[in-house]
């Protein structure tokens, strides 16, 4: 199972805004101004970040929630399924 994340706005609607972790998705919403490596390493910058990341949800009120991609297979073929937990 893989876990990739999006986000969701107040109707339940799946944006076009994708990523591997929170932070990515994150910093895709910010435009991407917050560097990578000092998120990681950086409680301070982080801080910074998770407050304006915050604001930005709740104004839009949306949520960063993960999609599980689950594979199965019916008759040799194989299919994907996208579910938002």
């Amino acid at each position: 199972m893989c876990v990739t994340w999006t986000v969701r706005d107040n109707s339940g609607q799946l944006l076009a805004v994708v990523g591997g972790s929170r932070f990515e998705v994150g910093r895709k919403l910010l435009g991407n101004r917050y560097d990578a490596f000092r998120l990681q390493v950086s409680s301070s910058y982080r801080e910074i970040f998770d407050r304006e990341l915050r604001n930005v949800l709740k104004r839009e009120d949306w949520q960063i929630v993960p999609l599980v991609r689950q594979r199965r297979t019916r008759g040799g073929k194989q299919r994907e399924f996208y579910l938002s937990l």
